[in-house]
């Protein structure tokens, strides 16, 4: 089986507007990126981290060690999730997820009781040209409305923090698709004792298959929407040198119909799922900055219908293990890097098992003062809709770097790698995707900043055509 290695370098800051797709669950304003596993009462959140330190998220201390809110490092971390990620829905193989969003709001936020609400609404007006292999042309110009906040409780124990965010897009000239989606989320954090504590999470989150998806229509207009709905109920007690956690997730995955050129709609129903995981794990402290640690999950994805539209049973089995190593030197250095194994077993016993090594990880670096550099690893299971294939291993490699020019200036960089690998005698073939960017963020006051960025995708499929895309943005974003 040959599996696929993917790299994604993504930008601190407010993401690229033309392609500022917050995860899927994949990214939350105001959530950490610093913190560290385990007792997260007793360990809170680390400093350095390039999020907003004002609007901590609970969630976060969970989440880099795959015990977090599910909902995976998708393939990337927060440029644009759909774009980076291609068609990544299934989450990471260990759950561990890059929380990083580091939209900066240093507004005071709104008063409600014992919550502190942090809303933002950003306008922007955006330029994209595609360019396809067959030497076909498309472009559009187009403006994007977001809207999300952050509603963060002020409790002498336990917390609630609640993100959400919408984007809407319209075109004013040319064609193509737009790009809608919207998430929700809500962690609960509950301080048992100083040495256990409890996490409750639920989410949904919707946004549409790009063009260049392994899944997507050929021919529509208008792609498959994924609508994804979360609960999460987690544990963490330290006993001693010794830190357990556990976890169970269930997730729920629906498809819209896609809209085909002729006008016609194409159900794709049979890729509704069920997704039920239970992982736990338990690490050992060497010293307050380094915790070696191992972990196990078993899972199970049972589709709605027992068979596809081409006659395949593509409910499965998981297993999985990895053994790693989580690191707090401060705030200049901290992380988490792990080496594993999985193992996907389909009811079908014409599909091939997926199986391979799994590479999880993130890590946080701040080598100046203003100067933020983010690393993640993941590795990810892309389910097939093609007839006969199980799907891929989807392994990505994502990183991103922001910079403080001045206290009102921040410059981001990003690009990214990725590369789809098919089992041999597959029928899709080999992809690579590549993808740079950069912008700047000028906080005109604390309510309102003014954003530019321009960023290039190319997709190459072996064998096949490439297409590349080209956007280019600027816009205001008014904070409270």
């Amino acid at each position: 089986m040959r599996l696929r290695l993917g790299a994604a370098l993504l930008l601190t800051g407010v993401a690229l507007v033309p392609a500022a797709r917050p995860a899927l669950a994949q990214t939350v304003a105001g959530a950490p990126g610093g913190a560290l596993p385990f007792s997260a009462a007793a360990r809170p959140t680390l400093p350095g981290s390039v999020a907003d330190e004002a609007t901590p998220d609970p969630a976060a201390t969970a989440a880099i060690n795959g015990l977090g809110d599910d909902e995976a490092l998708q393939g990337a971390l927060s440029l644009d999730d759909d774009r980076v990620r291609e068609n990544l829905r299934e989450g990471t193989v260990d759950g561990l997820k890059a929380t990083l969003d580091t939209t900066r709001n240093d507004a005071q936020g709104i008063p409600l009781g014992t919550f502190t609400l942090k809303p933002s609404l950003g306008q922007t007006l955006n330029h994209e040209s595609t360019r396809n292999g067959d030497g076909s042309r498309e472009s559009r110009t187009y403006t994007e409305t977001g809207l999300k906040g952050t509603l963060t409780s002020d409790w002498s124990r336990h917390q609630l923090t609640v993100t959400g965010e919408g984007y809407w897009q319209k075109n004013i000239s040319g064609s193509g698709e737009t790009e809608p989606r919207a998430s929700i989320d809500a962690d609960l954090r509950l301080d048992i004792t100083r040495a256990t504590t409890a996490t409750l999470r639920a989410g949904y989150a919707f946004d549409r298959e790009d063009a260049t998806d392994p899944n997507a229509i050929e021919n529509a207009t208008t792609q498959a929407g994924v609508n994804r709905y979360s609960l999460g109920a987690g544990l963490e007690h330290d006993f001693g040198i010794l830190r357990g956690a556990a976890r169970v997730d269930l997730e729920r995955y629906a498809y819209s119909d896609a809209r085909l050129s002729n006008g016609g709609r194409l159900s794709t129903a049979d890729r509704d799922r069920d997704v039920a995981t239970v992982t736990g794990r338990i690490g050992y402290e060497l010293s307050p900055a380094l915790v070696p640690f191992i972990e196990a999950s078993l899972g199970r994805g049972r589709y709605d219908l027992r068979l596809d539209s081409n006659g395949y049973a593509r409910s499965y089995d998981t297993l999985s293990g990895r053994g790693g190593v989580e690191l707090d030197l401060g705030e200049k250095l901290n992380g988490e890097l792990s080496l594993g194994y999985a193992r996907y077993r389909f009811d079908d016993a014409r599909l091939k098992d997926l199986n391979g090594v799994t590479v999880e990880g993130l890590i946080n670096w701040s080598p100046l003062r203003g100067t933020d550099v983010t690393y993640g690893l993941s590795t990810t299971l892309e389910p097939s809709t093609t007839s006969g294939e199980s799907g891929a291993l989807a392994y990505t490699l994502s990183s991103r770097l922001t910079h403080a020019l001045r206290s009102a200036l921040v410059a981001r960089l990003s690009s990214s790698l990725t590369l789809r690998n098919y089992p041999s005698g597959a029928a899709s073939n080999d992809q690579k995707v590549w993808l740079a960017g950069a912008g700047l963020t000028y906080d005109i006051n604390r309510y309102l900043a003014l954003t530019g960025d321009v960023s290039y995708e190319r997709t190459m499929n072996e064998g096949g055509n490439s297409t590349n895309v080209a956007r280019i943005g600027v816009g205001l974003t008014l904070r409270r």
